[in-house]
């Protein structure tokens, strides 16, 4: 028998103050069972970075073709491609040039991840925000993370802040680019 995906319910207090977005947001995220917690936080977090009408979660590790995130307007178009840790550069040259806005958030090792990227034909490569966040905070968030939580959210001037259990934590985000 398949393991099925675990549901967290995540209560987010979200203050974006680089793009002027404040929202209550209630998360509920399916976490498969060969999803990391880490991986999984990095979902949440491009989905609350990135966050507008028509924005929704994939089935995660278990999409194939799909994003972490995805942003579709009225009509079901896509608009917005997130992808999260390690991409294909293949699948992203597809998102990027379907959506028309794409974006990486990782918390690999950002060299790597754009060493990847090297010599592959991605769709406006140029344009396409690597954002890398800092392993070792993200493992402490992810180990925080229960199935029902509350998780406060803010950024400002690239500088993220989580509160959760109780904890306050801060990274700084990185912004790279692809170049090819």
């Amino acid at each position: 028998m398949a393991l099925s995906a675990t549901i967290y319910t995540i209560n987010v207090d979200l203050a974006n103050v680089d793009r002027n977005v404040y929202e209550q947001l209630e998360l509920r995220v399916a976490r498969q069972p060969s999803e990391s917690a880490e991986y999984m936080l990095m979902r949440i977090l491009a989905y609350c970075l990135e966050y507008s009408d028509g924005i929704a979660f994939t089935q995660g590790v278990a999409a194939g073709d799909e994003p972490a995130v995805w942003i579709r307007d009225l009509t079901g178009q896509v608009t917005g491609w997130f992808e999260v840790g390690a991409p294909d550069a293949e699948r992203l040259h597809r998102g990027s040039k379907r959506a028309g806005r794409a974006a990486v958030y990782t918390h690999r090792d950002v060299a790597q991840v754009l060493g990847n990227f090297s010599g592959k034909t991605i769709f406006q490569a140029e344009q396409i925000p690597v954002y890398a966040f800092d392993r070792r905070f993200i493992e402490t968030v992810a180990n925080l993370i229960e199935r029902r939580c509350d998780l406060g959210i803010s950024l400002t001037e690239q500088q993220l802040y989580i509160e959760i259990a109780g904890q306050s934590l801060n990274s700084q985000i990185e912004e790279h680019r692809i170049s090819n």
